[in-house]
């Protein structure tokens, strides 16, 4: 069986390799500072609280480097702009977590979420975790911040938003293809390094933000075998 994201591509609009969902939504362009909120009750007991807080941190740091959104951590879990947890199962927002399933995102008008499978190991440093099958938490908080940003899935397998991820490997830095696409919804961060991106291999095209052309077709990503899924759905 195949581990991917779950996500139904159908419901994507793609361009050139990355895509948005359809209707290109994001936050309100007035809206560049995002609060997100770390689950007190539904987190990991075999991490401490203050190590899963720097992963995320970081995730949000390598989205807000390249768009001028702000992230802040608070406390008020009931009306962050953004909610983080760690869930088994049927966890009650309509879509239980398959097996093979590593997160999923929700969107929605003023509200975003992001939901780890509990099921599944995470580490935020392999050298002190020994299961073969743990998943690094910042990758994974990275792939699922985009989704939450508005982006869908991108064919270089070499971008965060790529759907697939494996144990006991990261990916955290942004490749052209998740930067542009991010900064057509919010524009570019004046402090924007693009010599940061992490470049794509010399199979894959590189190409500059006025080289964009809007494609309306569908994203079909061919399955790959023993990778795990990602799992995303708007609301």
């Amino acid at each position: 069986m195949p581990f991917r994201c779950g996500v139904k591509d159908h419901k994507f609009h793609i361009t050139q390799h990355f895509s948005y969902y359809i209707g290109r939504h994001s936050w309100n362009n007035s809206t560049l500072k995002l609060n997100y909120a770390i689950s007190r009750n539904h987190t990991i007991s075999y991490i401490k609280f203050s190590d899963v807080r720097l992963a995320l941190r970081s995730a949000f740091a390598v989205w807000s480097s390249a768009i001028p959104v702000k992230f802040k951590e608070t406390r008020d879990y009931e009306h962050a702009n953004i909610t983080i947890g760690f869930f088994y199962g049927d966890h009650g927002d309509g879509s239980p977590f398959e097996d093979n399933v590593i997160a999923h995102a929700i969107i929605g008008p003023g509200k975003g979420m992001i939901r780890f499978n509990l099921a599944l190991t995470f580490a935020v440093d392999f050298s002190s975790e020994e299961s073969d099958m743990a998943f690094d938490l910042e990758t994974v908080a990275v792939h699922e911040i985009g989704h939450v940003l508005g982006l869908g899935h991108s064919s270089y397998p070499e971008a965060v938003m790529w759907p697939y991820s494996s144990p006991r490997t990261t990916n955290v830095e942004l490749t052209s293809d998740d930067a542009y696409g991010a900064q057509i919804l919010y524009d570019s961060n004046p402090d924007f390094d693009i010599d940061s991106l992490k470049p794509l291999n010399s199979a894959s095209k590189s190409f500059g933000l006025k080289e964009i052309i809007t494609i309306s077709v569908s994203l079909v990503v061919a399955a790959v075998s023993n990778g795990f899924r990602y799992y995303e759905f708007l609301c």
